[in-house]
């Protein structure tokens, strides 16, 4: 059928599209700001330095050329940060030929307004046409680098978030057959003895797959939790008396943060697996979440053997660490504290992301 085909190449060259777009830095932002006039500062030293013939001579000329080319870099960044929303909707050769007409034209302006600042005499000249020219030629040097490191980061930026996102998907797609081929398993050990407990457990089931097996990138706090509190319905259906849960839920918590899906749930599943049915009696999960200035702290503690649990473990507590990894590269890692008696699975999700 060619209407999928067509849609995907659609699909393909809209993300081209947008790749390609908007790949200016943000100059109406602080951190650009301060980046451009150090840079800028930093470019005017280099000039100093290449016409003083005498070292005393250095401080002066880097204060007169410092005036002029941090009034003009700055002037450039205002004008970029006024046709912000203008020069994202353009394609690369388009936005390169307007930045670049702008800054020349910023160029010009300053080099006619203020070029008799750097005149030798004390007296304000009309610059000469070499000095515009060398203006003129500077900055659209300049300019042009910069627009090229630009546009090469922001490649750069899109291939980092490809391959993150497709890790994600092979991530998720490990998770998913693990957490349904369990939850069938208890189903099946349910349904000789008690069909009416089996039937919930399928629709509890049923429930857990519409949330679990969605294709998306992020899930809401409470979406997770309700995820949580199903698949420990049905544990609980298996284990009876033997699983015991206690919540330690900080009041008020952001219940719209979003985090990666299914990051809490295999956690909770290991703790029963590896910890509470090794026991006879059993024993009590304690899952709690404290929120923090500017985080949400994570704590699953459970009773475990004193010998090491299974590889399964490991390898699902890898595969959420990396997940955790390439969604908040800036906190701390999945943190996993495992002593006689108890084992402790603590990690951070950030409230500003």
């Amino acid at each position: 059928m060619p209407f999928p085909s067509a849609s995907r190449w659609l699909a393909m060259k809209r993300s081209k599209r947008l790749q390609d777009a908007g790949f200016l830095p943000n100059f109406c932002a602080n951190p650009t700001v301060f980046l451009t006039v150090l840079l800028a500062e930093l470019f005017a030293l280099v000039l100093a330095l290449s016409e003083a013939d005498r070292l005393g001579d250095i401080w002066n000329r880097l204060a007169l050329i410092s005036l002029f080319v941090q009034w003009m870099v700055l002037g450039a960044a205002a004008v970029l940060c006024l046709c912000r929303r203008w020069l994202d909707r353009l394609r690369p050769v388009a936005t390169t030929m307007a930045v670049l007409g702008l800054t020349q034209l910023v160029t010009l302006s300053f080099s006619l307004v203020g070029g008799g600042l750097l005149a030798p005499s004390s007296e304000w000249a009309i610059p000469s046409l070499t000095f515009i020219v060398r203006n003129l030629a500077i900055s659209g040097i300049i300019t042009l680098i910069a627009l090229r490191y630009f546009y090469i980061h922001r490649q750069w930026q899109w291939q980092i978030k490809a391959e993150s996102h497709a890790r994600l998907r092979a991530l998720q797609a490990r998770i998913h057959p693990h957490f349904l081929f369990n939850t069938l398993n208890t189903i099946a050990s349910l349904i000789p003895d008690q069909p009416e407990q089996a039937e919930q457990a399928v629709l509890d089931l049923a429930d857990l797959l519409r949330s679990a097996l969605t294709s998306r990138n992020s899930i809401s706090l409470a979406d997770e939790l309700e995820l949580t509190r199903r698949y420990l319905a049905i544990e609980r259906l298996r284990m009876g008396d033997r699983l015991r849960v206690d919540w330690r839920l900080a009041e008020n918590l952001p219940l719209d943060t979003l985090l990666p899906p299914l990051v809490l749930q295999p956690l909770v599943e290991n703790a029963i697996r590896h910890g509470l049915q090794q026991f006879p009696e059993g024993g009590t999960l304690t899952l709690g979440i404290d929120r923090r200035s500017d985080r949400l702290c994570f704590t699953l503690i459970n009773p475990c053997p004193l010998i090491d649990g299974e590889s399964g473990q490991r390898i699902a507590q890898d595969n959420i660490r990396q997940r955790l990894g390439l969604a908040y590269p800036r906190m701390p890692p999945l943190k996993i504290v495992e002593s006689a008696g108890y084992y402790q699975v603590t990690f951070m999700i950030p409230l500003r992301e």
